[in-house]
């Protein structure tokens, strides 16, 4: 009479005959038998494995400008002189960089509303220079105007001549959708590699009312935007001024970590240029999350000299990011 035995594979079992496995594998030993069987019989036994959770994460960039009481940029601090926050916890800085050599992309978002469509021809010009002067090979930059719509005049391109003629069509007309250029803006910036910058030239006076500021601040925050906000105010006493606006300008770029600029301080030229000496002089910190709380979508993040006191410098960075990866179970 033929004799069975029983062979498990990966939780399955099945019932060879002895002439087969001897004909295939040569006769069993006594010491195998017994460790089938002990699979047989002991794997029912065993406790079931509680299922195991994953929280995605990647590596989180902050860009961080220092400057000291006195609006000086600092740019001698080390990794050692910096500690990161994330909703409180702890942070190790896994990457550090002066003076980051990513490529910059950078968006230009002009207004060319009725408010300010006089310094049109001075805008175009101020920023042509701004593209001369800051574009390194490596760099991009697209151009879009806004009045009562958001149009492009050129996508990402690293040649000076493109951009130059992109501003040479700058034309105007006679709403504001600031909100929606800005949201559109960081949209298209966010597939993008490197440093994703937004100069926004405008007095801030958004009439369209199509998308809201909190729906913009969002969308830069999710798309890891910077916002430079050059703040071209046509009268300065005037009765029309939209200070809430201005604020909102000035807010977004405080939110984002970039940084808001008056034209009436010295003209759009020395506004773009401090938007240069801001972006070549920004530190980038980067970390892997360490115990992140499972099903927390903002995350908060704070920058600190901790040998330094609150009042001897002025830290910029972003005010946090989106994660909105959730937990999965295998």
């Amino acid at each position: 009479m033929m004799s069975n035995f029983v062979k498990v594979r990966r939780g399955t079992t099945s019932v060879v005959p002895e002439t087969d496995l001897n004909e295939r594998n040569g006769a069993l030993a006594p010491a195998a038998i017994l460790t089938l069987l002990a699979l047989l019989f002991l794997a029912p036994l065993l406790p079931a494995q509680d299922p195991t959770f994953h929280i995605d994460t990647k590596l989180v960039n902050v860009f961080v400008n220092v400057t000291d009481r006195n609006g000086a940029i600092v740019g001698a601090l080390t990794r050692d002189d910096f500690a990161i926050t994330e909703d409180g916890r702890p942070q190790q800085i896994a990457i550090f960089e002066r003076q980051s050599e990513l490529p910059l992309n950078l968006t230009l978002a002009i207004d060319t509303s009725g408010s300010v469509r006089k310094d049109m021809t001075e805008e175009a010009d101020a920023a042509r220079r701004f593209a001369h002067a800051i574009l390194r090979p490596q760099d991009q930059m697209s151009v879009l105007q806004f009045a009562t719509e958001v149009s492009q005049l050129t996508p990402f391109t690293s040649k000076v001549s493109v951009i130059d003629r992109a501003l040479a069509r700058l034309h105007g007309d006679y709403a504001t959708a600031l909100y929606d250029a800005i949201s559109l803006g960081a949209q298209r910036l966010g597939p993008r590699q490197g440093r994703k910058v937004l100069i926004v030239v405008s007095d801030g006076d958004d009439t369209a009312k199509n998308t809201t500021y909190a729906q913009a601040l969002e969308q830069t925050l999710r798309n890891e935007v910077m916002i430079y906000s050059i703040i071209d105010v046509p009268i300065q006493a005037s009765a029309g001024r939209d200070l809430g606006g201005e604020h909102a300008l000035i807010t977004l770029a405080e939110q984002t970590g970039g940084k808001s600029f008056y034209v009436s301080d010295g003209g759009l030229d020395k506004a773009f240029a401090q938007v240069s000496d801001d972006l070549r002089t920004q530190y980038l910190l980067a970390y892997y999350p360490h115990h992140q709380e499972p099903g927390r979508t903002f995350h908060r993040l704070l920058v600190t000299v901790p040998r330094a006191t609150a009042q001897d410098f002025n830290i910029r960075h972003k005010t946090g990011y989106y994660a909105d990866s959730p937990a999965h179970k295998d």
